[in-house]
């Protein structure tokens, strides 16, 4: 088992759970009971939210804010000064002036599927999906769910192309049919907003 390594000027809640071989950089700060997989790198003030679960493989790069209750799959990348919301109706205080406790909402997740890239700058608007592989251009708005392997940018987010497992975008080769310039795999478009990669 390789150590994890947690800079002093980190801030990790005593029952945070950082799995091996994962990094914490200085000035982050991980909340009460949030769950870090191994081999991850949580970045120079990056914020995880408490009860936040990051899977293995992951990388959170510097002043990424993750506000619980996101889930983060294995292998996924959240880009510098990315944002993964959580309140659908932000208030400050409450209809009679008095100030809002955690009692008076409920937040709600971001949740990040297997392999998926945050572009630096975007935002993820909770409740959202992103689905396996997707990836989320830089400065992007998330409003809605993005399907697996889809490319999105824009303010909101809409799909432009397909990209594969290396992060390219796919080729269309004829049809419904695509193919990965980097890895050679076959994608299939089922319908606009689904994309099944070919068995090999």
């Amino acid at each position: 088992m390789v150590p994890n390594r947690i800079l002093e000027s980190a801030n990790v809640d005593p029952t945070a759970k950082v799995g091996s071989g994962s990094t914490i950089w200085h000035l982050a700060q991980v909340r009460e009971g949030a769950i870090i997989g191994s081999n991850c790198i949580i970045g120079r003030g990056a914020y995880i939210g408490s009860e936040v679960k990051i899977g293995d493989n992951c990388k959170i790069q510097n002043l990424a804010l993750i506000y619980e209750p996101a889930i983060i799959g294995n292998g996924v990348f959240i880009g510098p000064a990315a944002v993964l919301t959580n309140d659908q109706y932000p208030r400050a205080i409450n209809v009679d002036g008095s100030i809002k406790l955690s009692a008076d909402w409920e937040p709600v997740g971001v949740e990040i599927c297997e392999g998926a890239s945050i572009g630096a700058g975007a935002i993820c608007i909770a409740p959202v999906k992103i689905g396996s592989w997707a990836l989320v251009a830089a400065g992007a708005v998330v409003k809605n769910d993005v399907p697996n392997f889809a490319l999105v940018a824009g303010v909101p987010a809409r799909k432009i192309r397909w990209v594969g497992r290396a992060g390219k975008p796919l080729i269309n080769i004829e049809g419904t049919l695509y193919k990965c310039p980097v890895t050679g795999a076959k994608y299939n478009e089922v319908n606009p907003n689904e994309l099944v990669e070919e068995s090999q």
